[in-house]
């Protein structure tokens, strides 16, 4: 089919003016070229669409109806436009993300909170699973981009640095280090720890920040979940080392994060996301919003 924009611009001018010579000058083309154009659209359809006069230009029946059609398609044109328009203006999309559940309940609620806030036109959808579930998810396209700590994933996956987070110490406010202002791993030899179970990678790390000062944790609780493990502290059972940004699940005051040292313990926070599809405007919005939330949360 060789019909033209210009051809149905032409044809929708020339029925609203009602005139040959009145739609070239709303056009600002010549009357010809606009004559021609109408012709060449008639002659594709194999209709005529007006019936001249010298004056004016009545549309037929069929240019009756090919009106009706034709400026819904222009509508729509119109709108898909403005559509892509905002898109790239990050005004509006649909955006999945996928994290594990750590992250999924402490962090990234807030930053989509913030996101959405600063960005009402674009959709974000959360999905909390596991690694190997989220890493399908990112390859399948079920997800636009992926949030967490993840090992090598292929070359399919484009991993991208966001933050390097930090172990620290949370303590009750009342508790003997919540008067310093930092603390270090030696300094944990006589102190009730509340710590995750073994198939946790942060529980990997803290056994790794007590072998290098050479001293056995003493462990008081064992427990899966981070929530959990802040619940004790707060109860004064113990304290706890967790990744910085934990203290999003703090919810009172009673709790102190203190910076954990000699030695610093960081961990990095992964981007993931497709190396066979490019981040559209609207994931590329977010992923600069994340970056920024994620750096504040880990400064310390």
């Amino acid at each position: 089919m060789k019909i033209t924009l210009k051809q149905i611009q032409s044809f929708l001018a020339v029925a609203e003016a009602g005139s040959f010579s009145l739609a070239a000058k709303r056009l600002n083309t010549a009357q010809p070229a606009l004559s021609q154009s109408v012709k060449d659209l008639e002659t594709d359809l194999g209709v005529r669409l007006f019936d001249r006069t010298t004056r004016r230009g009545e549309l037929t029946a069929a240019g009756e109806e090919f009106r009706h059609s034709s400026a819904k398609v222009l509508e729509d044109l119109e709108h898909a436009v403005e559509g892509l328009h905002m898109l790239a203006d990050r005004r509006r999309g649909k955006l999945r993300v996928a994290a594990p559940p750590l992250l999924a309940s402490f962090v990234l609620p807030q930053v989509i909170a913030s996101f959405q806030a600063s960005s009402p036109g674009i959709a974000v959808q959360l999905s909390d699973v596991g690694t190997e579930q989220i890493l399908e998810a990112v390859r399948s396209g079920r997800a636009d981009c992926a949030v967490g700590t993840f090992p090598p994933a292929g070359d399919d996956i484009e991993r991208q640095p966001l933050v390097r987070d930090s172990l620290m110490l949370f303590c009750r406010e009342d508790s003997a280090f919540a008067a310093r202002d930092s603390a270090v791993w030696s300094g944990l030899a006589e102190a009730p720890l509340v710590t995750l179970t073994r198939d946790s990678g942060i529980r990997l790390l803290v056994e790794v920040g007590f072998e290098s000062v050479r001293i056995e944790p003493r462990i008081s609780f064992e427990v899966t979940q981070i929530t959990t493990a802040l619940a004790l502290v707060e109860a004064g059972l113990g304290v706890a080392v967790l990744p910085a940004y934990a203290r999003a699940a703090v919810r009172g005051p009673g709790i102190r994060a203190l910076p954990l040292e000699e030695p610093v313990i960081t961990r990095e926070i992964m981007l993931l996301k497709s190396r066979d599809r490019m981040p559209t405007p609207a994931a590329q919005a977010f992923i600069e919003h994340l970056t920024r939330a994620l750096r504040r949360l880990a400064a310390v």
